[in-house]
């Protein structure tokens, strides 16, 4: 497995997680031998500290890692790629923590070297794991991966065209029925706002539908933007907030690795995914400044600026998944730096009109360690999307208020679904941590399957004993 996990192995080396406040109670614990060792070479038990142990006959007898108290997900998570090439297990942890930390080691293990000519080969640590507690682990590592390598590949690669390919991949493995809408086939079926954000390019935009699960289980709709790449249309950015913006279709990265995620685990949902996927290009069909656009649920949009697209794309997906009145409609998005001027790159913005939803997913992101933080819906800002020519403008004059304003316009087109959690996250790593390389990241992901198993996962247990 790429991702460095294996079964439980007999000849493994024995991996202790100890913090520096329970190290002098565990060493006190150990033979004579691992303690004059570890005594003689001052192992501090640091965070990101590793110390091998020989045994009385000069072999390997353990490791040991230092870690935080208590130990989070990223414990170990750089010594995937830092210990030498043995098979380790992990010792005196207790299952839900050692998920956590195999899935910290999983993600350290991660490379993306699709374009690497020359990249060496070499051997590499595994983390041995018993099927019960590794087979959940390996699907999460896998979804992120996923999500990871959509993101990290440029767009050249990642078009709407190549979107729709992934997608039916991820299908056909699972099971799913999965359609496309291409081109004008949107303005058929009433989808013109995907269009309109997308017609310029030479990739034609796309809406793709994915639906898995019984027929009568509870409905759960993921939709995920999926820019492409944002020039910003005729609004043009500049080269230096040009330069990322092949993660702009993180959102629907993160929507995909999430679906493939629930379809592998059979979590007991109707499942449905929309990604709207556009490239927003400059050219001569590219929609202008104080263009209007009819919306797929009728209201009115006015072209206030072209680099706000991914609002556009998102109100004809969010307004088709509302008309289902799903149980839960989770919508992922790059969709705004007020986001990150307010919270950072690291902590994706959350917004809900339900306040139990909100608590949910807030012990979700506590218990797998994801932090998400709620911005409001707040209504006094409604006024500063009008429009003296349409319904609505899908921007605003005003420098402040940017991640609320535009979580408002997408209010506008979910009035039937009250469990709608909309996610504005960066889905992408500026400097290596372990566990999280620079590029792409699934922010969010770990933090809503929680809150999806503890919902839905409950019903398919009590339905497989039947």
């Amino acid at each position: 497995m790429p991702f460095q996990l294996v079964d439980e192995a007999k000849q493994a080396l024995p991996l202790h997680v100890v913090s520096k406040e329970s190290y002098p109670a565990w060493l006190k614990a150990q033979d004579s031998s691992a303690q004059r060792w570890l005594k003689a070479i001052n192992f501090p038990a640091a965070p990101g500290t590793c110390a091998f142990v020989p045994s009385a006959k000069g072999e390997l007898a353990m490791a040991v890692a230092g870690t935080g108290s208590p130990p989070d997900i990223w414990a170990i998570a750089g010594l995937a790629s830092t210990l030498p090439p043995h098979v380790y297990a992990l010792s005196g942890v207790e299952a839900p923590q050692a998920a956590q930390l195999a899935l910290g080691w999983a993600l350290g293990a991660y490379r993306f070297h699709r374009y690497k000519t020359k990249e060496p080969e070499k051997e590499a640590p595994s983390l041995a794991l018993p099927g019960a507690e590794g087979a959940e682990v390996r699907e999460m590592a896998q979804s992120i991966y996923l999500a990871r390598d959509l993101i990290n590949t440029p767009a050249n690669d990642m078009l709407p065209t190549h979107m729709a390919a992934m997608c039916l991949q991820v299908a056909k493995e699972q099971g799913a029925k999965i359609s496309v809408l291409t081109g004008e086939e949107l303005l058929t079926a009433n989808y013109p706002t995907i269009y309109t954000v997308g017609k310029a390019s030479a990739d034609a935009p796309r809406l793709i539908d994915l639906r898995w699960g019984r027929e009568n289980a509870p409905k759960v709709t993921l939709v995920g933007k999926g820019v492409s790449f944002d020039s910003g249309g005729l609004d043009i950015k500049s080269a230096a907030s040009m330069r990322l913006m092949k993660k702009d279709m993180g959102g629907a990265a993160i929507a995909l690795g999430l679906a493939r995620l629930v379809m592998a685990q059979k979590l007991d949902v109707r499942l449905r995914v929309l990604i709207p996927s556009v490239e927003n290009a400059v050219g001569s069909r590219a929609m202008r400044p104080l263009d209007v656009v009819k919306t797929r649920k009728g209201v009115t949009v006015e072209i206030g600026n072209t680099d706000a697209e991914g609002r556009l794309i998102l109100c004809d997906a969010l307004a088709e998944a509302d008309s289902e009145k799903p149980d839960l409609l989770v919508d992922f998005s790059t969709l705004t730096g007020a986001a990150r001027v307010a919270l950072g790159t690291d902590i994706p913005a959350f917004f809900t009109p339900d306040d139990a939803l909100a608590e949910a997913l807030a012990r979700a992101g506590a218990a797998t360690g994801e932090t998400l933080y709620r911005l409001p819906l707040a209504g006094a800002y409604r006024d500063m999307l009008k429009s003296h020519t349409a319904d609505l403008s899908n921007d605003t004059d005003s420098p402040y208020a940017g991640a609320i304003t535009a979580a408002l316009f997408l209010k506008e087109f979910v009035e039937q679904t009250p469990r709608w959690l909309h996610i504005d996250m960066m889905a992408w790593n500026l400097a290596a941590r372990p566990g999280r390389p620079v590029g792409g990241e699934a922010q969010g992901l770990r933090a809503v399957y929680a809150l999806l198993r503890e919902r839905y996962g409950k019903l398919m247990k009590n339905k497989a004993r039947k």
